[in-house]
Formats: C-alpha cells, structure tokens, sequence
C-alpha cells in the first residue's frame, strides 16, 4: 500500500515500552487521505518485560503483525464474524518492518455504549467457535509467559507500610487486600486451569483502544502482536476489566459489562456452530483474571507518587485508584470463583 505525497504525520497512542513497536502514526497525503503506519523494529536487546523475540513462539515475537496482515484466511474467518482486519502493506527491511495500514473510521472503542460493547462480544464468539488453522508463528503460552515474567515487587502485598499509603486507604475496598493475599498464592492454580479449558486463536490484546466500529456496523480489530493460543473466553476475560483499569468504563457499571460481554459472547459462539460446555466459558473468563496479579503490587508501588497515567495519560490519581480498586476486587472475586470451580 504506497501512497506518495505525504504532508504531515501525527504520532498515534500506543504502549511506547514495548521494543517491538518503533512508532504508530496518522500519515496524511496531499489528497487528504489518511493511513497508519506501524514500524516493527528487530529485536536489539533480550531484556526488560517487554523485550522483543525472534522466537516464533514467543507472546512478543517481533514479526507477528506482519504474517497477521499477509494471512488472507485470517481475513476471511473474521469478516465471516463480522470483524475486520484492516486492509495493509508491509515492506521488510533491515532492521524491522513497516506496515501501512487503511486508517479506519468510525466509533473508537473507549467511547462504546453497553450495546456496542455487546456487538463486539458476539462477533468475538462467531469467529472463535470455528477452527484456525495452525501457523508457526501463532503464541503459545502467552498468558503464564506474560504475566509471570515481569518485575513486581510481591512483597509489597504483605506489606503494612504500603497498605497504609493515605491513597490506598482512602481509595480501595476493605477486603482487597485479603482477596489479592489469596489470588497470588493460587496463581499457579489459576494459570494452570486455564491451560486445560477448551482453547482458540484468539487476539490475546483484546480491549478498547484495539477496536473501533464502522459506520456500517463492522468492528476493526487492531493489534495483533500477541494472537495465538489462548482459551475460549479469554478474550473477554482481558476486554471487560481492562475497559475500567485505563478509565474507558465506569467500575460502578463493571458487572453490567461482565454479563453483557459473557452472554454476547456465548451467542455468538452457538450461532457459529459451537456446542461446548457454558461453564468452561464462564470458568475462562474469570479464570483469566490471574493476569493482572502483578497490577496490584505495581499499584501499591506507586501510590505515593506525585501523579500517575492510565494508558500513558495523565490521570486523577484519587479517581483512578478507586476505579481500580474496584476493578480489582472484581477480579478477586472472579478468581475466587474460578477456584471454587475447579474444585
């Protein structure tokens, strides 16, 4: 995809501390069009928690995106479903890669309704139910990879000192800290449940700030760095709490959201032909939560900052560690269910 006049660029939000990604912005042309171009770059060192990989396999292997935009049976099986993968070009050279990209519009996913939210789940289910064929570069392992790889200070989570930060006493629920003690100690539990549970291609980045809707009703999905081998229902178990930890969705309307996204979602599968077990879907979903075991600690860490960002944005600090408290209790409980579940 080249288009030649370019006039301006705009530097795009993305996570800047992820060594795969170089850059994402708006180009514009002297036509007024618009597109996206990505830069992948190669990886130049193997550490820190977002290190890239030249492991095909690996949650953060550096050329994913660029077999994602060429797999024209990928294309297919998500507009079946309803979703769409932007139309792209990808040119390779020495130290990475760019892709250009159409640049979609429509309704951005931080400002989805409960319904849009709902239509998301659905066509999430359509796509999963049916069967993907193997690639060599699809993840495998990402969510135990991902979540027990990263730097987290853990002893914080038994620590008076810093449950006593003026913030978090004023901000997060009485009973999380309990709650938080028993997830932790079971996230092997949980990690290795959620290896059983009935498995799909799935994006495995699945959020607001990945989708956005077309006028015409279709959903884009945008991100795919990570997809590969995850649970049927792990998706969802990402989209719901991640729309309230970066403040796209009120923690008040959380369980709202929980049980929209989970009823959509199994329609959307029995529609596309699948006859599994409810359960397991229910049990992913809430299982999947041991992902953000390390949020916690991270949170206690920085609570006497003098600011904090949601989604690399500066955020009000009070407000932001309640929806998050909120939210993390919500996935405590979540967790505990999963395990009373499984036993």
């Amino acid at each position: 995809m080249f288009v030649s006049g370019e006039i301006g660029t705009a530097t795009l939000r993305h996570n800047p501390l992820n060594a795969v990604t170089a850059t994402v912005e708006r180009v514009t042309y002297a036509d007024g069009r618009t597109l996206v171009r990505k830069v992948l770059q190669k990886p130049v060192s193997s550490t820190g928690p977002w290190a890239a990989s030249e492991e095909p396999r690996h949650w953060n292997y550096w050329r994913r995106e660029v077999e994602v935009y060429r797999d024209d049976e990928l294309r297919k099986q998500l507009a079946d479903a309803g979703l769409v993968l932007p139309a792209a070009g990808v040119v390779e050279h020495a130290d990475g890669a760019t892709i250009t990209m159409e640049d979609i519009h429509g309704a951005p996913g931080t400002e989805f309704s409960l319904a849009e939210h709902a239509a998301l789940a659905r066509a999430c289910g359509r796509w999963q139910a049916r069967p993907a064929g193997d690639r060599s570069w699809t993840s495998t392992g990402f969510l135990r990879d991902y979540s027990t790889t990263r730097d987290v200070p853990w002893d914080l989570v038994d620590d008076d000192t810093a449950w006593r930060q003026p913030l978090v006493v004023e901000t997060w629920p009485p009973g999380l800290r309990a709650a938080w003690t028993t997830l932790v100690a079971h996230r092997n539990d949980l990690l290795d449940l959620m290896a059983r549970l009935p498995r799909a291609r799935c994006h495995l980045d699945f959020w607001v700030s990945n989708v956005i809707q077309r006028p015409t009703g279709e959903l884009a999905l945008l991100d795919w760095a990570f997809t590969g081998d995850g649970a049927l229902g792990e998706d969802i178990g990402n989209h719901v709490p991640d729309a309230v930890f970066d403040l796209f969705w009120p923690a008040e309307r959380l369980p709202e959201l929980a049980e929209t996204c989970i009823d959509n979602y199994l329609d959307g599968l029995r529609e596309a032909g699948w006859r599994g077990e409810p359960d397991d879907i229910r049990l992913a979903v809430m299982a999947s939560g041991v992902k953000y075991a390390w949020l916690l600690p991270g949170l206690l860490a920085r609570a006497s900052d003098s600011s904090h960002n949601a989604y690399h944005q500066q955020a009000d600090s009070r407000f932001l560690f309640h929806q998050r408290g909120q939210a993390l209790m919500f996935v405590a409980d979540w967790c505990a269910q999963a395990l009373r579940a499984r036993s």
